[in-house]
């Protein structure tokens, strides 16, 4: 049998080493438009910030070694040009020889990858300092250019992963950075309200934003030199990266009559079939699904583009591996925070036909007394049934380690009470007795069975409305004089027992503390003395502040 793999980055190395290890007999040929193969391409924005010293470190693996140690023939510099499914031929042309040729095959795995969106009015053609962050030969043309030119002001279009690590390494370069970003929020994948700390980071940073704006017109000739935006700014640069995402390649696929998903990726199955027969899809260029929903998606990521081209490779040769899903978890480093998320957020929750039920939770990552600083989780289940849909963790520590924990949770169906059932490792440097998850378990479990929390969000509006709600400070004197929620009155926790009858059982009540833990004490009392509706304010009065700030900015 012979396989013809096109594409060489995660996927299509991928699906050659594992149909090696499991079959010695077969013929596998793989065919790549570059020169380089197997790099890695998260690695780019960290070594044009220098923090990794040479590009041969994101370039482990060569055609050579794989010959060597798998007995698999790897042409770089071949462009595929053509397919033909129903006599099983390929089109190549060789970009050093300049001829081209036709190559049969058993079995075709499409391993092409994404491309880089280029939204007018830039050109790549037209301006010589406007790049993409996505393939080896991006960042060698970035780092040869920086080199070679004075680059002072850096301005990046986009604020997803390869926007913000871009945005951090230059200033960390000492470079001016700016970001343009169509969205009104830094990195739209996640809540606006967990957002607000990303933009606030990166203006303690000095990163200039460009919120809910574009880019109109260039000012420059052969280089950009000065970005004019729809609101009326005008941005010099001296550099522009753009990094408003990626499309799959699937050009070679749609013109030989192979099926696409409803994302515009190539539609698969659990083996990375797609509709052709012996053709496979994988990586960047396949559609997934979601593990919560079963609907179709598409987030590519390098782990799953590994994922999948082991699962086609095994299936090639025999194997039984099948794709199972994704959640779309995803982290990045920005500064001295960490941002993590997996699962459904609570508008993607609504959206799927779920009742999401949804809490901030505010605790240390580990012992504050050994230096624990706070992480903030925030965190959606299905009210009827518990199971946990999603999470979203921002935090200078210990953010890695919980969305790992929460998205094995969720990818094997974890009730909110089973969180705060986990057996998880404690020692005073490295969690707390109740780590963030258990908490976050017990609070999703409070929250959906009778011990409701009210967002900052939502009490706002509600306020906005003229509801008729009672809102209790239980926090200390000191506290509520230093910032407290509007219209509300101050009980402290102590005092509360004796002072109940001051409020009014029938009318909604919301309490907070600063965090959470203490106005869940007082929600109990309230309720045992037989207040109708008590909420806690999600994430307590800090969490209340946060969103009251992102509203002003």
């Amino acid at each position: 049998m012979k396989i013809v793999v096109i594409g060489s980055v995660a996927a299509g190395t991928s699906v050659a080493a594992k149909a090696r290890r499991n079959d010695e007999t077969v013929e596998i040929v793989v065919y790549e438009e570059n020169l380089d193969i197997s790099y890695s391409v998260c690695g780019m924005p960290y070594y044009l910030g220098g923090e990794v010293e040479s590009i041969e470190e994101l370039i482990p693996r060569n055609p050579k070694w794989f010959k060597d140690r798998f007995e698999i023939d790897i042409h770089t510099n071949h462009h595929v040009t053509a397919i033909h499914p129903l006599v099983k031929e390929i089109e190549v042309y060789d970009k050093n020889s300049e001829n081209g040729f036709r190559e049969t095959y058993d079995k075709l795995v499409l391993a092409t990858g994404s491309y880089s969106l280029t939204p007018p009015p830039f050109n790549l053609n037209t301006y010589e300092n406007v790049f993409h962050v996505k393939s080896m030969d991006n960042t060698k043309a970035i780092d040869q250019y920086m080199h070679n030119q004075e680059i002072k002001k850096v301005a990046i279009v986009g604020s997803g992963f390869i926007g913000l690590e871009m945005a951090e390494q230059f200033k960390q370069k000492g470079l001016e950075v700016s970001i343009v970003e169509l969205a009104d929020q830094i990195f739209p994948k996640i809540d606006a309200d967990m957002s607000y700390h990303l933009k606030e980071k990166l203006k303690e940073n000095n990163v200039k934003l460009h919120l809910a704006d574009k880019v109109e017109s260039i000012t420059g000739d052969r280089k950009a030199e000065q970005l004019h935006t729809n609101a009326g700014e005008d941005i010099p640069v001296d550099l522009v990266i753009l990094a408003i995402g990626v499309r799959p390649n699937v050009f070679l696929a749609k013109d030989a009559g192979i099926a696409l998903g409803d994302t515009g990726a190539i539609k698969v199955n659990e083996h990375m079939q797609t509709s052709e027969e012996d053709v496979y899809a994988v990586g960047d260029v396949a559609e997934s699904f979601n593990l919560i929903t079963k609907q179709p998606s598409y987030i590519p990521l390098g782990s799953t583009a590994n994922k999948m081209g082991r699962i086609a490779g095994d299936h090639l040769t025999g194997g039984s591996l099948s794709f199972k899903g994704i959640l779309g978890t995803g982290i990045f480093r920005l500064f001295d925070l960490t941002v993590g998320f997996t699962g459904l957020s609570y508008r993607e929750a609504q959206q799927s036909g779920f009742d999401p039920v949804v809490i901030h939770n505010i605790k240390p990552a580990h012992a504050t007394y050994v230096g624990g600083k706070n992480l903030l989780i925030k965190a959606v289940a299905d009210r009827e049934t518990g199971r946990v849909l999603g999470a979203q963790i921002i935090g200078p520590e210990g953010v890695d380690k919980r969305i790992d924990v929460l998205a094995t949770a969720i990818t094997f169906g974890a009730k909110s009470e089973d969180l705060f059932h986990l057996d998880l490792a404690y020692a005073p440097p490295f969690s707390t007795t109740k780590d963030p998850v258990l908490y976050t378990g017990m609070v999703l479990e409070n929250a959906r069975t009778g011990q409701p929390v009210i967002t900052p969000e939502e009490l706002v509006e509600l306020q906005e409305n003229q509801k008729v709600i009672q809102v209790v400070d239980v926090r200390s004197k000191s506290a509520y004089a230093k910032n407290h929620v509007k219209e509300a009155v101050h009980i402290p926790m102590p005092d509360l027992r004796k002072r109940a009858a001051e409020l009014d059982k029938d009318k909604l009540t919301v309490v907070y503390c600063n965090k959470g833990v203490t106005s869940n004490t007082a929600q109990n009392l309230l309720l045992n003395i037989g207040f109708k509706q008590v909420y806690v304010l999600s994430g307590g009065n800090t969490n209340y502040q946060y969103y009251i700030k992102s509203k002003e900015n």
